[in-house]
């Protein structure tokens, strides 16, 4: 039976194994995943990139932003139209970049999510420690994607900043 929801059958892929792994899989898309490493680099990434842009929304409504006209837009929707076609290509490229560089290890079989950035911090953990931050960053991915999809409705419905408040 799943370990999030008891009455629901655990999917056979969903084992435990890898961290984050509840059982939980309502409309049966790991039986049609062939590689389920694949769909959890595609969580992390994802996941990773939704934390970066919660945090960046609230910034961008509540605290100071960079010197200069462009960046004075509070309303987080209508700051990349200011910025310019320059600094929006900055931001892209570097997507682009860390993209390329880790394109390959999607199909490669190494752990999902490792980007060699950032191990640094896990160095001198025990393997139970190391595997409890996995688990940590997994639930912290899926709130962030959950986060930042009701702020971008909130914000696009109602018109008006996160805590209220109009831009």
């Amino acid at each position: 039976m799943s370990k999030s929801i008891p009455f629901l059958p655990r999917p056979e892929k969903l084992d435990g194994s890898m961290p984050g792994d509840m059982g939980f899989d309502p409309m049966g898309l790991s039986e049609i995943q062939t590689d389920l490493y694949y769909s959890r680099w595609a969580e992390l990434k994802h996941g990773r990139v939704a934390m970066l842009a919660i945090v960046g929304m609230v910034w961008q409504e509540y605290f100071p932003h960079l010197p200069g006209t462009q960046f004075t837009a509070v309303n987080p929707f209508e700051a990349p139209g200011t910025v310019g076609l320059v600094g929006n290509m900055q931001v892209l490229l570097t997507i682009g970049v860390i993209e390329l560089a880790n394109f390959n290890k999607h199909y490669d079989g190494t752990t999902p999510g490792d980007i060699s950035f950032g191990d640094e911090f896990l160095n001198g953990m025990s393997e139970e420690q190391v595997e409890d931050m996995k688990e940590k960053e997994i639930v912290h991915c899926r709130l962030a994607m959950i986060a930042i999809l009701g702020a971008s409705v909130q914000t696009l419905l109602f018109g008006g900043k996160l805590m209220g408040g109009e831009f």
